[in-house]
């Protein structure tokens, strides 16, 4: 039934040309028929499920829980429909004016649920109801490099700030000139992660440095890196997650911990650094006092990276499989550019400029460059379910 709906359609490009929103002869948008279908079979599972609950299932919980939010809102995008389509068969001229009036205040509500929907409807981001934590480091640009990764640090606190998300800074390394070296916040606020992963790739900065007296602008860069936040990373979470591995997996090594920190930081074995020995990943930690502490922030962000290669695994074998090749905008090369002089942010992947550096690093504007980029992330992603109904 489905392929026979696919068959039914002109072509692949027309599909795309209106993925966001068919347009009837009133001019309503409505949702893709890939996505309608999407709902239907949602319904389906949800039927299955409902019988299997008898028992208590934690993972058959969260899906149940999960898709019972999407179809409610599928349910009230039906009803409105509905509702619109009836008012506008009214043809009586002492209903005209009332069916007019209710109509413009639920066409506002219609066009609103139809946009929610078409994030909704496609399949589920691996992770996307996780936290995050946020991975910062310097690239080329010497100083001002590091300058500029303490300005994004700033701008993601402020974001979360402006979310109410709660939000702290779990790791700062400086060199020997005290300038950055690594940052990593954590965000422990759950669907963090869905709105913030497009931020992964390398930012580039064009500014003229304090320390520049010639009045030159000069090119720096950072990388940011967003990760599934998968523990708590404190102690009372520290043998889950110690647990989450086989024996001999993962080589713990204690040493002291090394620069500034104070007389009880150096001279104990407080810095823990782990390896895990399948994928040679490494993590060091050594801002807190105690070793179990510093442990317990390891493991966690051992468990994000560990989970974060894992999905982009899964994505890269994926896309494989498709014949054509198109751009991402998971790809981790240069993603966003803050050009100073021209109070410019230009994301390159959507092709956005935002003329408002001050409202982006102060994280007010940032929401802006991201719904643009998720705008890019949903025609791609509808362009694999098509090419993937296509191939069936």
């Amino acid at each position: 039934m489905f392929c026979h709906q696919i068959r039914r359609l002109s072509c692949f490009s027309r599909l795309l040309q209106h993925a966001e929103s068919h347009t009837t002869l009133s001019g309503l948008p409505q949702l893709h028929p890939l996505l309608v279908r999407r709902a239907h079979l949602l319904q389906e599972e949800q039927a299955q499920l409902s019988s299997k609950l008898d028992t208590y299932d934690p993972e058959l919980q969260i899906t149940y829980d999960r898709n019972s939010h999407v179809l409610k809102t599928y349910d009230e995008f039906s009803r409105i429909l509905l509702e619109i389509r009836e008012l506008s068969t009214i043809r009586d001229p002492d209903l005209i004016s009332e069916a007019q009036e209710e109509l413009q205040e639920l066409v506002p509500k219609y066009t609103s649920i139809i946009e929610e929907l078409n994030n909704k409807l496609l399949p589920p981001v691996k992770y996307a109801e996780c936290g995050c934590m946020i991975e910062l480091r310097p690239g080329v640009g010497g100083n001002e490099a590091s300058l500029f990764t303490d300005d994004l640090m700033q701008m993601y606190l402020n974001f979360a700030s402006i979310q109410s998300w709660p939000a702290l800074v779990i790791s700062r390394s400086t060199n020997s000139s005290g300038f950055v070296n690594e940052i990593i916040l954590s965000i422990n606020q759950p669907g963090a992660y869905d709105v913030l992963r497009h931020e992964s790739g390398v930012h580039r900065v064009q500014r003229i440095p304090e320390t520049e007296n010639k009045g030159r602008v000069h090119t720096s860069t950072s990388a940011v890196i967003i990760l599934p936040k998968m523990s708590d990373g404190n102690e009372n979470s520290l043998r889950a997650d110690e647990m989450q591995f086989k024996p001999g997996e993962v080589r713990i090594d204690t040493m002291r911990a090394g620069g500034k920190g104070g007389q009880h930081v150096n001279t104990t074995d407080s810095a823990v650094r782990l390896v895990h020995i399948p994928t040679g990943i490494m993590v060091m930690q050594q801002d807190e006092r105690s070793q179990p502490q510093n442990k317990a922030k390891a493991f966690a962000i051992l468990r994000a990276r560990l989970a974060e290669k894992e999905r982009v695994e899964e994505l890269n074998r994926q896309r494989q499989m498709r014949t054509s090749q198109v751009s991402s905008t998971d790809r981790s090369d240069k993603i966003r550019t803050y050009n100073y002089p021209q109070n410019r942010v230009t994301d390159h992947r959507c092709g956005f400029s935002l003329h408002d550096i001050a409202g982006c690093m102060g994280g007010n504007k940032l929401n802006e460059i991201i719904d643009k980029v998720r705008e890019v992330e949903y025609k791609e992603r509808l362009q694999e379910m098509l090419e993937n109904s296509g191939a069936n």
